[in-house]
């Protein structure tokens, strides 16, 4: 009998142990939001140049620059200038400017960072203002990843529009509509894209928002296009997007994404600054000969000159869907998710949700708190590779993510389990020799 009562007390003591723990990792992955984890577009998403195959520009490019033929710097050309320290330690070998082939000109200055190049023309000069410039292997598989982007801009372009979002032309106006506080998904042509003077967006500040262009083609030049507008709801109206000002100081652009799953070309206009980040991950993009991207840009190839820059406002947002896995090992970018968090798959659904948002599981459903906002400046913090959860490969080209799954807690529950229920036999049996 004595026995008998032991053996209930270590079965009820370690079942609600066992209780106690498994309650909190079952809530975690329910509806709760504390579980919601950031996918982003890999190490291109460290780079603010991130190009397959040649890369010929100048004068400068104010982030990190990633080349996977040769680089044609001729006339000048400065890297990585806004770079924060953090920003260059998540970098592959920290390395701000990566060519894998052949790099020509005779005045390249990598001012953060480190660069490495496969060769170099004669007289070529390379210097870094604070690192190191070698040659050799780059550390970075262009093949693999821009398969993997590729599949990326496939998967976004198959994320239905919002429910109730809308793109509307008004004479040589061009303007998209979203209402969802995390995620706004629109769908335009590319005709009707480039027939548009200005560009208006209007979204919640810190939703995450993905303009997919379909079509072979888009040239920006095609109407003259000039102006990016964002909607700024502390003015209560759009604002030209810049160098000095943005819209709710730089947090919609950060989350702008564009892009272009079949296109092979892609222009922009010299006299426009276009807004947010360029996914094109099969086309040949010229920059033109003035006016920047104020944002990251995505390419098979590259051309620009003049005053044709790439500013350093790197693309922050949570995607949903089947993207980029950034290689074990390699510090992923903002948005961060607590230690801790669990992870799940997210897949974008063949229709809208009621709330208008992408159709994805609650565990994975792109979050608008989840992400660093920029500075006033526009720049935003990445943490470093030590502050940073490591990213893991999802198997079937999943998007990068962080966070990590509940098998610790299990663990020390188990341990709990076993050392409440010894307790609980220890006392019993304690309890039954005094009696006796």
């Amino acid at each position: 009998m004595r026995i008998s009562t032991s053996a209930a007390a270590l079965a009820v003591g370690g079942s609600l142990a066992l209780a106690s723990l498994i309650a909190p990792a079952a809530q975690a992955v329910g509806t709760t939001g504390t579980d919601e984890q950031c996918r982003t577009l890999g190490v291109a998403n460290l780079y603010g140049e991130f190009i397959e195959g040649d890369d010929t520009h100048t004068p400068d490019a104010e982030g990190a620059v990633a080349v996977g033929g040769n680089a044609d710097f001729t006339g000048g050309f400065s890297v990585g200038q806004e770079l924060t320290s953090a920003e260059v330690d998540a970098l592959p070998g920290k390395n701000a400017l990566v060519v894998a082939g052949r790099i020509t000109g005779q005045n390249t200055q990598v001012m953060k960072g480190n660069g490495v190049y496969g060769s170099k023309a004669d007289n070529v000069v390379v210097q870094a203002h604070a690192g190191s410039i070698a040659q050799g292997a780059s550390p970075i598989d262009f093949k693999a990843e821009f398969a993997k982007l590729r599949a990326a801009a496939t998967s976004l372009a198959a994320v239905p529009q919002t429910a109730g979002a809308t793109v509307q032309a008004k004479g040589a106006e061009l303007t998209f509509t979203g209402g969802d506080a995390k995620y706004n998904s629109f769908t335009v042509d590319a005709g009707k894209l480039q027939g548009a003077k200005d560009v208006f967006v209007k979204v919640p500040a810190g939703s995450v928002t993905v303009i997919n262009v379909t079509g072979g083609s888009y040239d920006m030049a095609a109407a003259g296009t000039t102006g990016f507008h964002l909607w700024d709801e502390g003015k209560s109206a759009f604002l030209l997007d810049d160098k000095n000002q943005s819209a709710a100081g730089g947090a919609i652009r950060a989350k702008l994404l564009w892009n272009f799953p079949t296109a092979t070309k892609v222009v922009k206009n010299s006299g426009a600054a276009w807004a947010g980040t360029v996914l094109a991950p099969n086309a040949a993009f010229d920059l033109g000969s003035g006016g920047p991207v104020n944002g990251s840009v995505i390419a098979a190839s590259l051309t620009g000159k003049g005053g044709a820059e790439t500013h350093h406002y790197p693309f922050t947002g949570c995607l949903p869907g089947t993207v980029v896995p950034t290689p074990t090992g390699t510090p992923s970018v903002p948005p961060v998710v607590p230690s801790g968090s669990p992870t799940s798959p997210v897949t974008p659904s063949s229709s809208a949700s009621p709330s208008g948002s992408p159709s994805v599981p609650a565990t994975g459903k792109p979050s608008a708190s989840g992400s660093a906002s920029p500075s006033a400046s526009g720049t935003a913090a990445v943490p470093s590779a030590s502050a940073s959860p490591s990213a893991q490969a999802n198997e079937g080209g999943n998007l990068a993510h962080t966070g990590s799954g509940p098998v610790l807690p299990l663990a020390i529950g188990g341990a709990v389990v076993l050392a409440a229920g010894g307790g609980i036999v220890v006392a019993a049996r304690r309890k039954a020799a005094k009696r006796a």
